[in-house]
């Protein structure tokens, strides 16, 4: 009896612990209410809408998948030239997109056509945007050498159009990425029938799309042109089934424009660069990477492309690319992208060919005592500048400014379409301990904290500090305008500079064809002034990635 009782028992506790898990398990379903108040979203009657189809981010167009992680960036190979500005440090980079390829002659001549024919410069309001933009191809030239071929047919001549774009500045470069993104998210939007089918053909100037313009104030994209801006299918049939104007357009919460063309960090750089996932073993890295491909020689070790060079670099003094009727590396200036195998993240001439651009002040420290995760030194802190409406200020024809650079070239600050900028100020800075100031490209090396006169500091704000007290005392060229408006230029010709880095210098990475194979290593650092150009830097553009850190139904690799 006894034993039929423990039975009953212990089967009674089964059932109510199963029963007890089962009950559990049941979690509701929150896929059309809320989570935090229970209402039903997305309701014919009203309250919050979102898209429950957004899916991962799409991949823009020419760029590749790179997923993020850790890895030793700095030198970890010998330091013959003792240049100390690469010391290894451990850094996390999360997952972007990045170019396969550098930009192309054939994109830059895309963004120029587009410029002259929104912006004319035969327009006197425009004609500093277009030239502004233009490639500087006197690079080329040398005074002992004949190059007039290249400085009059590099950049236009059909026969390099798919070839690296040079002559182009840090400026230029950031300005070519700003004009992507808004060209790639203006098709966007015309695919999905939120815009007019093919308006972006038919621009006039100063109702050009910019994509901050389009989520800060879209009545105001495209010079306020509802034609426009409402006159796809998608569109007009919203506007039908809802009294609500404001889900006529597409917001950031609907996922569906992407995040903003740039130039990656040198992070960012390296690691593409390096393309570690190659030496991967389940959860660690074996081994270590001096070049882009693996093994520790720029010529290929397979069958099948022996003793081929893997990229396009100097081979020595007086040899850019062997003998006739044997190449070593296919070219003797620049080579065709593509010209190349890519590395494991499938990028193409992430060493050699020409050297880039990256987004970074160039510093000799990486300060990873301060941060060590996605390491970027150069932020200057901005917000929309608001009028006296209190609406988003939209730079008109008549509103450009234009910033006179170091050399002389003169550049707009912002397209007519844009929103003006302006820096942050204690409105956003104040008890904040994140950061507080706008500009932070100095920040704990060149800033007055960071130098041992910090004291003399305290009339900084008048400009009365002795420059020889400056950490880094770099030459100040001036360019100004006289009583006539022509532009006068002055050298500073002090004897007393210590130093070329300052504010305005960017770092490049990478080895060029004008380079021998020490710099094919992409831990190697070097800078040039940003407003600069030269016949063997170019650019390839990134973009971050939103969402997780992988790629969905992607299977790992090299396991």
């Amino acid at each position: 009896m006894n034993v039929k009782k423990n039975l009953l028992l212990k089967l009674f506790v089964v059932i109510a612990s199963t029963s007890l898990l089962v009950s559990c398990s049941k979690s509701r379903d929150y896929k059309n209410s809320s989570r935090a108040t229970g209402w039903k979203m997305n309701a014919k009657e009203g309250g919050f809408q979102y898209n429950p189809k957004a899916k991962e981010q799409e991949t823009g167009p020419g760029l590749v998948f790179v997923e993020g992680g850790t890895f030793t960036m700095g030198r970890v190979q010998d330091d013959p030239m003792h240049d100390w500005n690469n010391s290894p440090n451990q850094q996390h980079v999360q997952s972007f997109y990045m170019d396969e390829t550098e930009v192309t002659n054939l994109m830059y001549l895309e963004y120029l056509d587009w410029i002259k024919n929104v912006f004319p410069p035969s327009d006197e309001n425009y004609r500093n945007i277009y030239n502004g933009a233009v490639p500087d191809t006197l690079v080329w030239r040398n005074r002992l050498g004949y190059n007039e071929v290249m400085t009059n047919n590099y950049l236009r001549h059909p026969a390099y159009a798919n070839y690296p774009v040079v002559g182009v500045s840090w400026v230029q470069a950031v300005e070519f990425s700003k004009w992507r993104t808004d060209r790639v998210n203006e098709l966007i939007l015309e695919e999905e029938g939120i815009t007019s089918r093919n308006a972006r053909y038919e621009i006039e100037p100063g109702e050009s799309f910019s994509t901050e313009t389009y989520l800060n104030a879209p009545t105001q994209a495209y010079g306020g042109n509802d034609s426009i801006t409402r006159g796809g299918k998608r569109s007009q049939s919203l506007a039908k089934r809802s009294k609500d104007s404001t889900n006529l357009y597409v917001q950031r919460k609907d996922g569906l424009l992407l995040p903003g063309y740039r130039l990656p960090t040198e992070a960012e750089w390296e690691y593409a660069a390096l393309g570690l996932v190659g030496l991967r073993n389940y959860n660690v890295y074996r081994g270590k990477k001096k070049y882009p491909w693996d093994g520790q020689y720029t010529r290929s070790s397979k069958r099948r492309t022996r003793g081929d060079q893997l990229a396009n670099f100097k081979q020595g003094d007086g040899d850019y690319g062997g003998i006739a009727g044997w190449s070593d590396d296919g070219a003797d200036i620049t080579a065709e992208v593509k010209s190349y195998e890519p590395n494991d993240f499938g990028l193409y001439d992430m060493a050699g060919n020409v050297a880039e651009w990256v987004a970074d002040v160039y510093r000799p420290i990486v300060d990873d005592e301060f941060n060590d995760f996605n390491y970027y030194r150069g932020n200057v802190y901005t917000k929309n500048a608001i009028d006296k409406d209190g609406k988003v200020k939209i730079v008109t024809a008549d509103s450009i400014q234009y910033d006179t650079l170091s050399n002389g070239k003169i550049v707009a600050r912002a397209l007519p379409g844009e929103i003006a900028q302006v820096p942050v100020d204690e409105n956003e800075t104040y008890l904040r301990t994140n950061f507080s100031d706008s500009d932070n490209r100095d920040y704990r090396d060149g800033d007055r904290k960071s130098t041992r006169y910090y004291q003399a500091f305290g009339a900084e704000e008048d400009g009365n500090i002795d420059d020889a007290k400056r950490m880094y005392n770099s030459p100040k060229h001036q360019v100004y305008a006289d009583s006539i408006g022509e532009l006068e230029r002055e050298y500073d010709r002090s004897s007393k500079r210590t130093s070329l880095i300052n504010n305005e210098v960017r770092v490049y990475k990478g080895g060029s064809w004008r380079d021998r194979d020490y710099w094919l290593d992409p831990a190697q650092r070097r800078y040039f002034p940003q407003d600069m150009a030269t016949d063997y830097i170019g650019f390839r553009c990134a973009m971050s990635r939103v969402g997780s850190k992988s790629q969905k139904g992607k299977r790992p690799r090299h396991k």
